[in-house]
């Protein structure tokens, strides 16, 4: 998975020649500086000044800056932020990728006027060289530094380790003028999109949660009864206008007690579940309980690093699969919690204990703190899920190793969506979730990441997306 970076000093004069040999119908190269740095009048034009496009690079920038995201979220960011400060990363990191080596990709444009809010982003010189591995390269290194300023002295050292021992790799493949150019273009991106996230608001202040009381209505779960979750996810900006078409959900069963109702008979299947829960079963709970492992989203981190490597990804492919997963994770995290909060639901160790009466029951592991209704696993799967396949495919076929180092084998799938369905089924095999819940979920993952298709047009001659629909509840 971690591949060293092999990169030898004749890249760059390979990709010259190449450039050549496509282009002697047209006119001749015209002189170029000392350092190499000036393009073509051919090249330069409709290039954005690039002699190396983005999809002549690797993914190994990326994948490295990943695993370096790994390592801080091992440890949970703020008490009671808990996923949404890891997937608000994703996403951010994501754009600010995307917009530093977009003007590398020629079929595609810039996010600019299509994300609510968004900034202007920075022109690149059309008629100037850039290394866009290096741009990449900076912009991640910033966005790292600014989105996690609480991790620790170790790992700030480390990001500035690996920004420099990528940035030396870089300068053998590009001239001085180019390096210096093609940094200075992903810090500005970089600053940019930092500015407009700090106004996302999750950096409100908010009064202490207390969740409403009565029957059916969620709390705090034993037996470690942890604080709420999320309560004002409702406060954050979600990132696509439009995002929330169609996404309304039918609620759950009317709460009841009655051991004839079909709210009983919901919260008897997770129980009885439990009681006949195969190794398989129990190992597939365990694996996507992500803590102890990568509490905060950090598994969704995890995943498209191994999907990179394995898929051997350029670094084009990368920025669009960061992007794309960015976007839904952080508005699939928004509307999911809006919706937790908005609805209540008790939780099944709640119910099995003081309705069904099984007062020693419990939960495969530890309940996490927030309402049931929808489960945050089954939509944060589903997005994430259908924007992978929309990159990569829809039989595309991997192995998750995420969790090695706890000696958990590895779980390997045929396809994104076996995946995600996996991710929300683990929850009713864990006791964490009713099943109608995470099937609702699953579905309005799915429709918040078609919307984002829909909405957002990454390819410049797109005018609309094909993606099917699956509109059921």
């Amino acid at each position: 998975m971690r591949q060293k970076i092999v990169y030898a000093g004749l890249v760059f004069l390979s990709v010259c020649t190449f450039a050549l040999s496509c282009r002697k119908e047209n006119k001749e190269l015209l002189k170029q500086n000392e350092q190499g740095e000036t393009l073509s009048e051919e090249s330069a034009r409709g290039h954005h000044g690039d002699g190396q496009q983005a999809n002549r690079h690797s993914s190994e920038v990326v994948i490295k800056w990943l695993n370096m995201q790994l390592d801080m979220l091992r440890v949970p960011l703020a008490p009671g932020t808990g996923s949404q400060a890891a997937e608000r990363a994703h996403a951010y990191c994501g754009i600010a990728l995307y917009e530093a080596v977009v003007k590398g990709m020629d079929d595609y444009r810039s996010l600019k006027g299509q994300l609510t809010a968004f900034p202007d982003m920075p022109s690149a010189e059309r008629d100037k060289r850039y290394h866009w591995a290096a741009s990449a390269n900076a912009a991640l290194a910033d966005m790292n530094r600014k989105l996690f300023p609480t991790t620790s002295t170790a790992n700030k050292t480390r990001i500035d380790s690996l920004e420099n021992a990528l940035n030396n790799v870089f300068a053998a493949e590009a001239g001085p003028n180019t390096l210096q150019r093609s940094i200075a273009f992903g810090k500005e991106v970089a600053a940019r999109v930092y500015a407009w996230a700090v106004t996302d608001g999750s950096a409100n202040i908010n009064p202490p949660y207390v969740p409403p009381a009565g029957p059916g209505l969620w709390v705090s779960t034993a037996p470690n009864f942890p604080i709420a979750i999320n309560p004002y996810a409702s406060q954050r900006r979600l990132l696509v206008p439009g995002v929330t078409n169609g996404t309304s959900l039918a609620p759950p069963p009317v709460y009841s007690t009655n051991p004839a109702s079909p709210f009983f008979a919901m919260a008897k299947d997770v129980y009885d579940k439990s009681q006949a829960l195969t190794p398989a079963q129990t190992a597939m709970a365990l694996y996507h309980r992500d803590a102890p492992g990568y509490p905060g989203g950090g598994h969704f981190v995890a995943i498209l690093s191994q999907v990179l490597s394995q898929a051997n990804a350029k670094l084009d492919k990368a920025a669009l699969a960061y992007v794309k997963t960015g976007l839904a994770i952080n508005d699939a995290v928004v509307i999911c919690f809006t919706k937790k909060y908005t609805v209540n639901l008790v939780r099944p160790i709640t119910y099995i204990r003081d309705v069904m009466g099984y007062t020693t029951w419990n939960a495969l592991f530890n309940t996490p703190g927030h309402p049931e209704f929808p489960s945050a696993h089954a939509v944060n799967g589903a997005a994430v899920a259908n924007m992978l396949t929309d990159v990569f495919g829809r039989n595309f076929h991997f192995s998750l190793h995420t969790y090695d180092y706890l000696g958990l084998p590895a779980r390997s799938y045929d396809s994104f969506y076996e995946m995600g369905k996996e991710m929300a089924d683990s929850r009713v095999f864990a006791g964490i979730h009713y099943q109608a819940s995470c099937d609702k979920g699953r579905w309005l993952g799915e429709k918040i990441s078609q919307n984002i298709l829909r909405k957002v047009e990454f390819k410049k001659d797109r005018r609309h997306n094909d993606h099917n629909d699956h509109d059921h509840h």
